[in-house]
């Protein structure tokens, strides 16, 4: 009788440890999932609508045994909205972790120095994830960067973020500005700074096309750039041919071939090098400059050299070919 009776009790703890075991094992062990996948969790989502969901995805067995352990085992921190990637056979202890964690999936959207609004706007509206229509932004309101969004944010959210973003740089790069410059307002620093960014793609040359076109604004001299021609035609997309004399003549709020002063507005959005070169510019006499052949530019004092430069410059064109 008590040998019966121990092998009973025997048999009892086994099974209790049988059960206590894969008890554990839901919890730290492999998980359903067959490969990579994300899983969205909503703004204000709790753990059980969480783990609901997560049941519903195919992420895990069972929600309610997902709770118990995720209870008994788990910390009581809080899940985190956001988009996650949830590991091929990720056991419930490390999806849990994920969702505490916060790590949300990087999904990011770049905005290159010198793009204008309307390709801003194109390059939005192509993002599937985001959510909304947008009008084009005011050009010059965006700082160029690369910003995270998450998956179905809305494309409003994403470019107000893009423009406070502008504002807080713009203000801090106003701070420091240099009594040389020749910019009264943020706003003006922009314009010319639009300018300086579509006139040359080498960054240490921009606090120097910058002193060049404040010399010609202190002196009454046109700017002459030649990015203020195309503007007004594409919004700031690549023209895709030679400009023509009738563009170059063309009287218009932009084209500062036909007119003195700064455009009615920038031409671009200029990063944050282009803004700090026209607030800091370069202290030179130079008034003219000229493609160098090498991506750079060659600067002139006077007309004269200007000329020579220029002659170079065609010279160079023809043996490419390009005359």
């Amino acid at each position: 009788m008590r040998r019966a009776g121990c092998l009973i009790l025997i048999i009892g703890l086994a099974i209790a440890a049988f059960f206590a075991f894969r008890f554990v094992h839901g919890w730290t062990g492999e998980g359903p999932t067959t490969a990579d996948r994300t899983f969205v969790v909503a703004e204000g989502a709790t753990l059980t609508s969480a783990a609901v969901a997560l049941k519903e995805a195919g992420v895990i067995r069972s929600a309610d045994a997902f709770l118990a352990r995720a209870k008994l085992f788990g910390s009581s921190d809080p899940i985190k909205a956001g988009e996650y990637l949830i590991p091929k056979g990720a056991s419930n202890a490390d999806i849990l972790a994920i969702l505490q964690g916060g790590k949300a999936v990087a999904r990011m959207v770049t905005i290159p120095e010198g793009m204008p609004s309307i390709l801003v706007h194109e390059r939005l509206m192509a993002q599937k994830e985001l959510t909304g229509s947008i009008p084009v932004p005011a050009e010059g309101s965006i700082l160029p960067d690369s910003y995270a969004f998450d998956k179905g944010e809305t494309r409003a959210a994403v470019v107000k973020r893009m423009q406070a973003a502008m504002t807080k740089a713009l203000a801090e790069l106003w701070a420091q500005r240099s009594p040389t410059t020749v910019v009264k307002t943020p706003e003006q620093a922009i314009i010319l700074a639009s300018i300086v960014e579509k006139e040359t793609g080498v960054p240490t040359e921009r606090p120097t096309v910058a002193g060049v076109y404040s010399n010609r604004l202190r002196t009454g001299m046109m700017l002459q750039a030649d990015p203020t021609i195309i503007y007004p035609i594409t919004k700031g997309k690549p023209l895709g041919r030679r400009i023509r004399k009738s563009e170059i003549a063309a009287v218009n709020d932009y084209n500062t071939y036909a007119m003195t002063g700064l455009p009615k507005g920038p031409i671009a959005n200029p990063g944050r090098l282009s803004i700090l070169a026209v607030l800091q510019p370069a202290q030179t006499r130079a008034l003219y400059f000229v493609a160098d052949g090498k991506g750079g530019h060659i600067f002139a004092d006077t007309l004269q050299q200007h000329n020579e430069n220029v002659r170079k410059w065609f010279e160079i064109r023809r043996q490419r070919g390009e005359l």
